[in-house]
């Protein structure tokens, strides 16, 4: 089919008019005429013109009931695609569109069930879009998201919310505007469109509305869903945050609990129970004014404890999916509830510890029969995750129930050979298939947070059980278990047994001494860990920190384990830790040298100990003072001195910061430098080792070490510069002697500054004049080598000379025979006999014996006079010694005339 032209205009003018005799009649007609014309669908553009003759038609439903038939008629070919004739006509018509699909929405104010119905029925059609009975000659169908989009844009989504408030009593329509909203909250933009027109209480208030369907609350859930998804959630949960919504979820939850037998009527009721633990999530939240606190605790823990409240009484669990992810979510939801304080009365009321620790046992001697093996293992895990959450608020009813024996108890079962085959194979089971390391990783973490409470009763009460020997124990069974996928769980457990051990042994020497020797051996086990896997992630790192912190609490202060720690070569670990220059480890460490310096046997071992390229720990300090003065911004010239005398350890940080008068109790900014940086702990460490005798130091250090020595007396200075200025701005005048005081004292600090000042300057022009003399026998020395060098190469070139040329050789003689003459006596003794010693008629320039090598190759390529003798062979072939027998070497048994040398 084709369209041919239609007036519109004329149609509009028609149904504007009211003059006319049998007007109604006519204005009937030519609507019935245009929606048959229109059958197929609208065009684009006549989209505004007809949307204009829709709105004229509602208007007179009231007065002339027969215009609903054809608005309704209109609104059906609403549902159908539009048309377009060109493909820019999406964008051309889009603000007509716009506004004529916002127009649906204040059409929902005629009072008309059917038109309403119509116009839900219409948007729902959006999402479900029909093709065209029949294809239009030069026409398309518009994009099948193209209306979905015009109604984001046009705010439909708002105007149908406000309309809700119009169908208080009206059930079926309400269902219907329901379903419309439901499809329009699948897009963002409705969602926040809706968020802002309050949809969210709007629609939670009525959920216990009566509904025989069942559709209100399931409709009404999947809304509230989506815009808790895909709007601010913080806005959504500000709206539901009020008692009348809450009133009705806690109906809704407690009807579906009760009376819920069907699949559906489960899953609805876990929906409804996860919306209110996102609420629940806001402390502003009336759960307990409500009574949803005491309800959730009740059915949270009516399994395990039994309760005469008629509520509960008679019902039962099933082993579904379903009611398994309900007491899941009950629990994950009690660990919300318990963050306000206000709950923890209704807990203790509800006795959910007691229903929690049902849970701290074998697996297989539980009572509760409903769950799977595998269901009863998660829910175990999750009861001890929750307990940790719970039970540190409710200590006299942990302490009623002998939580720590429980505790104790269980972890005795996860430690003993006891086959159990766990499962693994939830969030809380990761890492513990096969084995216990599960059960094991949640009371550790349970008991820890028990511990870190420091509550006597309950430290004491360990202590006495024997836990700080049994920890010890799990520790060292842990030691060599682990394959790659349990390797992170292991040191997870591993690191909050030496947490537990540091919270039960820090204030109690008892506890340090039962501690004693086998656990300063698993504390030195974890400090000989390769340095590479501390930077693996799987939570060295944290196991590191563990221990250092289990240095200070468990064996600082007792002196027979602090004796074996040193015997055992701790020191030297704790060195070599801080030599891996680790920031996050250099204060701890620090720290704890500090303390153990207070030992005198610490010095000899930490002066003993001897790092990379022959490091001493001193220098291996004062490095470290640079480097953190480095990263302060602190001021030192190219050669480590004093730039500042006034300030000589101020950091960019106090450069910046303007002094700020403070109350007296308030650390200012020179009193926190010493806490936030390590160069206090330096201090320290070196002022027990003593300044003066300090090895393996070099020129640097030494100059570094001026200014560290004068730490104390700097940052007291610093200080008082500190008073001066706050006096200065409060605007104070001090009396004259304070001022003499404050001045001198200030002068005093200036001067300790020039006189380190002028020390570094001396050491280092000692260490240039040292390097010059240095330098200067180096030279010497190199001189010394070329010398020898030149007379063995003279010595040489006379050799050659004399035995290749005959004259010289003669010549050579003639100057040796001359010598020999030259030194003997003139004058005999009489009667004296003379015996010659020269051979006469020798062409030797060489001394003559009765045995002579000769050799015509220099030693060292032939292997010297040696080379020849079996013992030659047996040697190592070394540098000068002899290398191999050697056939031109010839003993000669008698003096024989030549004429080589």
């Amino acid at each position: 089919g084709i369209f041919k032209p239609m007036d519109l205009n004329r149609v509009i003018k028609l149904l504007e008019e009211t003059d006319e005799n049998d007007l109604e009649e006519k204005q009937l007609k030519s609507v019935r005429k245009l929606v048959q014309y229109y059958q197929n669908g609208f065009p684009l553009r006549d989209l505004a013109q007809i949307f204009k003759i829709l709105n004229l038609c509602t208007g007179k439903i009231e007065s002339h009931p027969q215009f609903l038939e054809c608005a309704c008629d209109l609104l059906k070919l609403c549902g159908l695609p539009f048309l377009k004739k060109k493909v820019s006509d999406e964008i051309t018509y889009a603000e007509d569109t716009a506004n004529s699909i916002a127009l649906l929405g204040d059409l929902m104010k005629t009072p008309s069930s059917n038109l309403r119905i119509q116009i839900c029925k219409c948007i729902v059609d959006f999402y479900h879009a029909e093709p065209p009975k029949k294809h239009i000659t030069g026409y398309q169908q518009a994009s099948s998201s193209y209306k979905i989009q015009m109604a984001e844009v046009g705010g439909l989504a708002k105007t149908m919310v406000q309309s809700m408030a119009l169908l208080e009593n009206q059930l079926v329509e309400k269902l219907w505007v329901l379903k419309a909203l439901q499809h329009l909250s699948t897009s963002e933009v409705n969602c926040t469109f809706m968020m802002k027109a309050q949809a969210a209480s709007g629609i939670c208030a009525h959920l216990n509305d009566p509904d025989p369907s069942g559709q209100l609350l399931f409709r009404s859930s999947e809304i509230l869903w989506n815009l808790l998804e895909k709007s601010s959630k913080e806005e959504i949960i500000q709206q539901l945050s009020n008692l009348e919504c809450l009133l009705a979820l806690k109906e809704v939850f407690k009807n579906l609990f009760i009376r819920g037998f069907s699949n559906y009527d489960r899953q609805l009721r876990n929906d409804i129970l996860v919306i209110t633990t996102i609420i629940a999530q806001n402390p502003g939240a009336p759960m307990i004014e409500s009574g949803f606190t005491q309800d959730l605790i009740l059915f949270a823990t009516f399994n395990e404890v039994k309760s005469q409240n008629p509520l509960v009484k008679g019902l039962k669990l099933t082993n579904s999916y379903e009611d398994f992810e309900l007491k899941k979510l009950l629990l994950n939801i009690i660990v919300i509830l318990c963050k306000d304080l206000s709950t923890i009365q209704l807990l203790v009321h509800g006795k959910v510890i007691l229903a929690l620790f049902t849970y701290v046992k074998n697996p297989e001697k539980q009572k509760i029969i409903e769950w799977s093996s595998a269901q009863r293992e998660e829910l175990q895990l999750h009861a001890i995750a929750t307990l940790s959450s719970v039970a540190p608020l409710l200590i006299e009813e942990y302490m009623l129930y002998q939580g720590n024996a429980r505790i104790l108890a269980f972890l005795e079962w996860c430690e003993s050979e006891d086959p159990f085959l766990s499962q693994g194979n939830s969030f809380h089971g990761t890492g513990g298939r096969g084995n216990k390391f599960a059960q094991m990783r949640y009371s550790l973490r349970l008991l820890r947070a028990m511990v870190y409470l420091e509550e006597e009763i309950i430290n004491k009460d360990l202590c006495e059980k024997g836990t700080i020997q049994q920890l010890i124990g799990i520790f060292k069974s842990t030691i060599n278990k682990p394959n790659e996928k349990e390797e992170s769980i292991v040191l997870e457990i591993q690191s909050d047994i030496l947490l537990t051990l540091s919270g039960l042994c820090e204030h109690h020497i008892h506890g340090k001494e039962i501690f004693g020797t086998e656990g300063v051996d698993i504390i030195l086990h974890v400090m000989k860990t390769d340095p590479k896997k501390l930077q693996s992630g799987l939570g060295y790192n944290v196991l590191l920190f563990s221990t250092l912190d289990s240095i200070w609490c468990c064996i600082l202060g007792c002196y027979p384990s602090e004796d074996y720690f040193l015997e055992k070569e701790g020191i030297f670990l704790l060195l070599d830790l801080l030599a891996l220059n680790q920031k996050k480890f250099c204060n701890l460490i620090l720290g704890i040298m500090v303390e153990f310096c207070d030992n005198p046997k610490t010095t000899a071992h930490v002066n003993a100990w001897r790092g990379k390229k022959n490091q001493t720990a001193a220098s291996l300090l004062i490095k470290l003072w640079r480097k953190e003065e480095k990263e302060l911004g602190v001021k030192r010239d190219k050669n480590g001195k004093i730039i500042d005398t006034k300030k000589p350890l101020f950091t960019s940080f106090q450069e910046e910061q303007k002094v700020m008068p403070l109350p007296a109790n308030c650390p200012t900014v020179a009193v926190m430098d010493v806490a936030e940086n390590i160069r206090a702990k330096i201090y320290a460490v070196l002022g027990k080792l003593d300044f003066e005798n300090l090895p393996g130091l070099s020129a640097e250090d030494f100059v570094t070490l001026c200014i560290i020595h004068r730490y104390l007396d700097f940052k007291i200075g610093e200080i008082w510069n500190e008073i001066y200025e706050e006096i200065k701005l409060e605007k104070l005048r001090p009396v004259s002697t304070d001022t003499k005081n404050l001045e001198a004292i200030t002068t005093a600090s200036e001067n300790i500054g020039k006189m380190v000042v002028s020390l570094q300057t001396e050491m280092i022009e000692s260490q240039a004049r040292q390097d010059v003399q240095n330098e200067l026998k180096v030279y010497t020395k190199i001189q010394a080598t070329h010398k020898q060098r030149e007379l063995a190469n003279k010595s040489w070139e006379n050799f050659l000379a004399r035995t290749s040329n005959a004259k010289t050789l003669k010549k050579a003689k003639r100057l040796q025979e001359k010598a020999i003459e030259s030194s003997r006596q003139n004058e005999r003794p009489q009667n004296a006999v003379f015996h010659r010693t020269e051979i006469k008629g020798l062409n030797t320039t060489v001394s003559s014996g009765r045995v002579v090598t000769v050799e015509s190759t220099p030693a060292r390529i032939i292997g010297g006079p040696l080379a020849d003798t079996d013992i030659a062979l047996k040697k190592l072939p070394i540098r000068g010694g002899a290398l191999q027998r050697v056939k031109a070497v010839k003993t000669i048994d008698e003096p024989k005339k030549s004429n080589l040398t």
